[in-house]
């Protein structure tokens, strides 16, 4: 489980995230990694997870299944980043540990790329 410390729950940060942030897409999910200037606190992470992923309790099961697999990696973001997992229609049993781990790497990589390209 995300620590409480460790949790989005700001609209304006979620809106903040999705309109602002880096994108990246999986075939169930969709990542968000908004980074904030001059932030030391450690990353949030959020998620949406909307009727078209399945019934309620499909719902809970997946949001279940995508914290227990950001949990360890949170510490991997950069400090005062904002995280957002979309939910996507589900094709099929999703690997969701493997496809949260993919699409933190592929955030996190492009994050570092945007950066040294600032530099």
């Amino acid at each position: 489980m995300l620590p409480v410390s460790a949790r989005l729950t700001s609209p304006q940060d979620f809106a903040r995230t999705t309109k602002s942030g880096i994108r990246v897409t999986s075939q169930n999910f969709v990542g968000y990694l908004y980074i904030q200037p001059a932030i030391t606190t450690s990353a949030r992470a959020g998620l949406i997870i909307g009727k078209s992923v399945g019934g309620s309790v499909t719902r809970h099961r997946i949001s279940r299944q995508i914290r227990h697999a950001l949990a360890p990696l949170i510490e991997k973001f950069p400090a005062g980043s904002l995280i957002v997992i979309r939910g996507l229609k589900m094709q099929g049993q999703p690997d969701v540990h493997q496809e949260i781990e993919d699409i933190s790497t592929r955030l996190i990589a492009k994050a570092a790329k945007r950066m040294a390209d600032a530099s």
